[in-house]
């Protein structure tokens, strides 16, 4: 048995010179992420310790409107001390890659360390970088995120 929650970030992002209109332009994703098996999950002995897959819908201002994405989530807690989320989507034609990360994971900046979130935007085959962003999660949307989790 595992389980599935909500969660929404959002924040602005800035493409590299000629990559998209200059500027300040808004970033959002809204993912449904979960382990299917919460024992798998919790066994630092297996391989979907603290990994699991996501899909959702991605907005990029200047890019794209709301988009579906598929990816993965990984809680790395104990080697890189941070939470990764790795997702594709499409547009234009384009498979573009979003890598964020939630870093310096320790006890003692939980506030913030799980709500701030550095990313980047590149496309998918060249590895070429698009955009990079910074985006939170905020307290306001805590209670939905609670209220999101279920069994898978």
């Amino acid at each position: 048995m595992g389980f599935r929650a909500d969660e929404l970030m959002s924040g602005r992002h800035e493409f590299l010179e000629g990559c998209g209109p200059a500027g300040s332009h808004p970033v959002a994703f809204r993912v449904n992420w979960g382990p299917d098996r919460l024992r798998d999950w919790l066994n630092p002995r297996h391989e979907a310790f603290l990994w699991q897959e996501l899909e959702g819908k991605v907005m990029v201002g200047g890019l794209c409107g709301w988009t579906p994405c598929t990816g993965t989530l990984h809680l790395d807690y104990f080697g890189g001390k941070r939470i990764r989320y790795d997702f594709d989507f499409e547009v234009g034609g384009r498979t573009l890659r979003f890598i964020g990360d939630k870093q310096n994971i320790r006890l003692w900046n939980l506030p913030v360390s799980h709500t701030t979130m550095a990313a980047t935007l590149t496309e998918r085959t060249s590895g070429r970088l698009l955009s990079t962003s910074m985006l939170r999660f905020k307290f306001r949307h805590m209670p939905s995120l609670m209220l999101s989790f279920r069994p898978a």
